[in-house]
């Protein structure tokens, strides 16, 4: 189990990292932030993660395609240089935080990440 903190700080150990936040999807607010933001900018990049993962989350496509639907799991973004993941956090109460990783694409291994993101958001406590 670990906290904010560290979850991000253990995010930036991902081969690739350029830098991490924990952002609330229903306000795009940044709730802890470490590393370089796209454009130099994590509460814009942020509040734009936001709008995207809002979308995919609150639309009944994703969510209800196929015999084992439940609710995304994770987003990938992939860009020329670099690949942004959203892993939404689970939780006991109604969550509404994803953990969101940017990527520099020739040093990271992108199974490699969501198979860390998915470990890292299980053992986040958010409190």
């Amino acid at each position: 189990m670990t906290g904010i903190d560290g979850c991000l700080a253990e995010a930036m150990t991902i081969p690739g990292a350029r830098g991490a936040c924990l952002v609330d999807w229903t306000s795009g607010l940044t709730l802890g932030a470490v590393g370089e933001g796209p454009e130099g900018d994590h509460e814009a990049a942020a509040a734009d993660a936001a709008e995207l993962a809002r979308l995919a989350f609150e639309n009944g496509a994703f969510t209800r395609a196929g015999r084992d639907a439940g609710p995304v799991e994770d987003l990938v973004v992939t860009a020329r240089g670099s690949y942004h993941l959203m892993r939404f956090v689970e939780t006991g109460f109604d969550s509404s935080v994803f953990l969101y990783l940017w990527l520099d694409r020739a040093e990271a291994n992108l199974a490699m990440a969501l198979f860390r993101l998915k470990d890292l958001t299980a053992r986040l406590v958010l409190a």
